[in-house]
């Protein structure tokens, strides 16, 4: 597993500590949030050697799919386009000058349809993980400090007040290193999370609410699911 690198040390407090009850219980329903909410907008920035991916859209946590726009930098440019993912699938749309948000509706044709792998590959492991962060139920409060859940600083995230803490690794194969880090507002929304993965040298980032939230349309031969 790759280990876990946090990017800048903003609110990193001297050491961790262990979670308070208020923040055990924000943790563990943290996931169940996002299901409840029905689905977020988020940005995925995924790390690369060759230039890195960004992939801006939206995620359905009832159906568990995503869909929005990737662009690539360096080398990873050929990768831009539009996305749409399931646990088991990943469609692809190319494009040459890619918009800056997704069509509401998908294109009915130009898709290429390719299964999700669930290893070596660091755009499908974040699609993987990106997935698994909303759940239909609460993650057990009393298990998270017992698995190494900590907290570990305070941050503003575009302006909001969270808590950053280690957290479950959202039970997904992506090969993720054993501690995830968690930005959570006083609510117990997700705003931010941290997780390194096997494939990449630094960190994934996913940032929800950068940006309105549409709901996911699929693409015509894509079936939701896990």
């Amino acid at each position: 597993m790759g280990a876990f690198l946090l990017l800048g040390n903003s609110g990193d407090p001297a050491s961790p500590r262990a979670l308070t009850a208020d923040e055990v219980d924000r943790l563990a329903i943290t996931r169940f949030l996002n299901y409840r909410a029905g689905g977020r907008a988020v940005t995925i920035t995924v790390p690369s050697t060759t230039g890195g991916l960004v992939v801006t859209g939206s995620i359905d946590y009832r159906t568990h799919t995503g869909y929005g726009v990737v662009r690539g930098t360096g080398r990873d440019t050929s990768s831009d386009g539009l996305i749409q993912w399931t646990g088991t699938t990943v469609l692809v749309h190319p494009m040459t000058d890619p918009p800056a948000a997704a069509p509401a509706k998908p294109p009915a044709s130009g898709w290429y349809r390719r299964p999700l792998q669930r290893s070596g590959m660091s755009l499908d492991s974040s699609l993987i993980i990106a997935l698994g962060l909303g759940s239909d139920r609460p993650d057990n409060a009393a298990l998270l400090p017992q698995n190494g859940a900590e907290w570990v600083g305070r941050d503003r995230v575009r302006g909001r007040p969270t808590d950053i803490m280690n957290g479950p690794d959202a039970r997904t194969e992506a090969r993720t290193s054993p501690t995830v880090r968690y930005w959570i507002g006083p609510d117990g929304t997700m705003y931010r999370v941290r997780a390194g993965i096997a494939s990449a040298s630094q960190p994934v980032v996913f940032d929800f609410d950068t940006h309105p939230y549409v709901p996911v349309q699929p693409v015509r031969g894509v079936t939701a699911g896990r």
